[in-house]
């Protein structure tokens, strides 16, 4: 993985503001000395640049054809890496799982070309306790896909890696939480 994208995309987050330090309540309803907001990174263009570059370069040697995650987060980062992937030669589809299936319409829970057999990442913004990933993740899995990678731009190292590593699945992260609060570059030396 690239440290020096994960170092370009951990500065962009401080110079926008979508890393924040105080005292914050998290969605898991967990408490936090910083808040991490990462639509302002993967909406920004240069943010969904390099999101896409290093999610890309990670899925490279494995046979992956989709990149998905939970809604809303995953959204603009999965559309990023569909475009980069077609922009490089080597097209990867996205999609994303709702929370819940649609009552309307054809009643999808995933939305994108996903197909069974396929060989997928499961992607988001955060890893907390994991709950939004393990969401998607058994989506695509009952939709018949083997789910290879599992990815986060921040692990906040409160259970949710930790899940996903005893169930068997391979994560990794780009940021993670220092010893003293702060959040640096995951240390892929240490991994």
């Amino acid at each position: 993985m690239s440290i020096e994208i994960a170092r370009k995309i951990l500065e962009l987050s401080e110079k926008l503001g979508a890393l924040k330090y105080g005292e914050f309540t998290l969605s898991s309803g967990a408490k936090s000395n910083y808040y991490f907001d990462g639509r302002l990174i993967s909406l920004n263009p240069e943010g969904a640049y390099w999101l896409s570059k290093v999610f890309l370069e990670e899925i490279k040697g494995y046979d992956i054809v989709a990149v998905g995650g939970p809604s809303m987060a995953a959204i603009p980062i999965v559309t990023a890496i569909a475009l980069m992937s077609q922009m490089d030669g080597t097209p990867v589809q996205a999609f994303f799982v709702r929370t819940e299936t649609k009552a309307h319409g054809t009643g999808q829970q995933i939305e994108g070309l996903l197909e069974s057999g396929n060989h997928v990442m499961i992607l988001d913004d955060t890893c907390t306790s994991g709950g939004s990933l393990f969401t998607a993740i058994d989506a695509a899995e009952a939709a018949g896909c083997t789910v290879v990678k599992v990815m986060a731009v921040l692990d906040r190292h409160q259970g949710g890696s930790a899940e996903l590593r005893r169930r068997g699945y391979e994560f990794s992260a780009l940021l993670e939480p220092a010893s003293d609060g702060t959040v640096q570059v995951v240390d892929f030396d240490k991994k």
